[in-house]
């Protein structure tokens, strides 16, 4: 994109919260059931029925809004949004509309080194719509599914504060992460519970002019947020540099294709004849609210970060990566507390641990591996009971299984070989057969120690103490 275009984003997130009923009415609120059997005449609209709030909807709406730093309202209500589509049964949606629970927050997000503030304009309570299931290819009708309808939803709204969709992108995941570390949502984008719609606009450089928006839809990972809005940006920086005319709209995001097509035209903004809801009271918020459920916040994701470079000595990076999200950051604290090198446990879970839950498609709370399996694995490595080449595959063996490691390397026979006496012809065979090698290490080369410990350890098929085997070789290099 053009450096004389500026990207204007602002975000649109609407998030399930994991209640165990939904938000007006006592059917369950749970994901995959069978189409239309979570429903109830409350949350089909039926006539003459009446909406209750669930009470753990607004507790989890006023700590989200906490969390974001928002002002909590002591004044807050109901309203109805209005609008006609096959998969809303009532024909209207509850929502709030010009007095909403929690407005004025902010997130702090950093990108490349530079931590920006990003406003968040107000986090306030509705319910969720059904969803349409459309035929196979070829055929010409849709499924209506309403078990969804009723579930409970925050959205979050932010400023227009987001430049790039980097940011955009580290936006999200911190929003997600906070989310997940106040245990209101499991955040899952594949089933629904965190979507986003990204409006996003250009102008040029130095001006307060915003040109109509584009609003990005069917994105559903932040990779797909980032790319969609790239695209975008792109696309809406020609438009700019050519002269051309901005419409309105609202597109759609082709990850196949890699780029947002139309789906409609805004000719005008939406008439949805908000009116305060007559079957809910307004709700009146106390001080003593507020302060109750701050007080029962868990420690967030920036502060555990904090927490974790001065308790545990770890790199601005490492903390960064652990306390991404609660599952991980639980997991290593988990490890460190039974384990004294909090550096070497930061090094094995960021690295193998990460890249097999990302191979296995599994989350940290799915995973086989337990903190004590690690642990184990690792005091097996301090008594020089396995070397740490053999470590890497009793670790993906107890990911896969779940095996203990000292059962692993008893039953693979992949004990470290520390004995002097064993190792010790191993070592004169290499030496034997790599006289001109042997020559160079002798002359100094540093490099050909290297190579020979290397043969050493291929023949014993890495069960080898290295360091006995270093310490062999140059015994018997300087008494030949």
């Amino acid at each position: 994109m053009s450096s004389r275009c500026e990207v204007v984003i602002g975000l649109e997130v609407h998030v399930e919260l994991h209640t165990r009923t939904k938000a007006y009415c006592s059917c369950p609120n749970e994901f995959g059931s069978e189409p239309n059997t979570n429903v109830c005449p409350v949350c089909m609209g039926l006539p003459g029925v009446l909406p209750v709030l669930n009470q753990t909807v607004l507790e989890y709406a006023i700590r989200t809004g906490l969390a974001f730093n928002c002002e909590i309202a002591s004044f807050s209500k109901f309203d109805r949004k209005n609008y006609y589509y096959p998969d809303l049964p009532k024909n209207y949606q509850i929502s709030q509309y010009d007095l909403p629970l929690c407005r004025n927050g902010y997130l702090d997000i950093e990108v490349d080194g530079v931590t920006r503030r990003i406003g968040i304009t107000r986090v306030h309570m509705e319910e969720d719509a059904g969803k349409l299931v459309h035929g196979a290819a070829g055929t010409d009708y849709s499924l209506v599914d309403t078990n969804r309808c009723g579930v409970p939803l925050l959205e979050i709204v932010s400023e227009p504060d987001l430049r790039t969709p980097e940011e955009a992108r580290a936006y999200l995941e911190k929003l997600k992460a906070i989310l997940e570390y106040i245990d209101v949502s499991d955040c899952k984008m594949e089933e629904g519970s965190l979507r986003c719609d990204a409006n996003i606009s250009v102008r040029p450089e130095g001006s307060t002019v915003l040109n109509p928006k584009s609003e990005v839809k069917n994105m559903n990972s932040f990779r797909a947020v980032q790319h969609a809005l790239a695209g975008e940006a792109d696309r809406l920086c020609i438009i700019l540099e050519e002269g051309g005319q901005f419409l309105l709209e609202t597109r759609a995001w082709d990850e196949a294709a890699g780029v947002t097509v139309q789906m409609r035209i805004k000719e005008e903004a939406s008439d949805y004849r908000y009116f305060p809801d007559p079957d809910l009271v307004p709700l009146v918020i106390s001080p003593d609210q507020v302060e109750q459920v701050r007080s029962a916040l868990p420690e967030l994701p920036s502060a555990r970060r904090q927490r974790f470079m001065a308790d545990y000595g770890l790199p601005s990076y490492d903390a960064g990566i652990l306390t991404g999200s609660r599952a991980l950051a639980d997991f290593y604290e988990a490890c460190v507390g039974a384990y004294h090198d909090s550096k070497t446990v930061s090094n094995w879970v960021m690295g193998e641990f990460l890249r097999l839950l990302k191979v296995h498609n599994q989350d940290v709370p799915e995973a086989r591996l337990t903190p004590s399996h690690l642990v184990e694995m690792l005091n097996l490595i301090d008594q020089g009971t396995i070397s740490g080449k053999i470590a890497k595959a009793v670790f993906e063996e107890m990911f896969v299984s779940g095996r203990r490691p000292r059962e692993i390397v008893e039953a693979g026979g992949l004990a470290q070989i520390s004995d002097a006496g064993a190792l010790s012809a191993v070592v004169q065979q290499v030496l034997d057969g790599n006289p001109g090698v042997v020559d160079d290490y002798r002359s100094g080369k540093e490099k050909a120690l290297a190579f020979l410990v290397g043969q050493v350890m291929k023949a014993t098929r890495g069960q080898a103490n290295p360091q006995l085997v270093n310490k062999l070789i140059r015994e018997k290099t300087q008494h030949s």
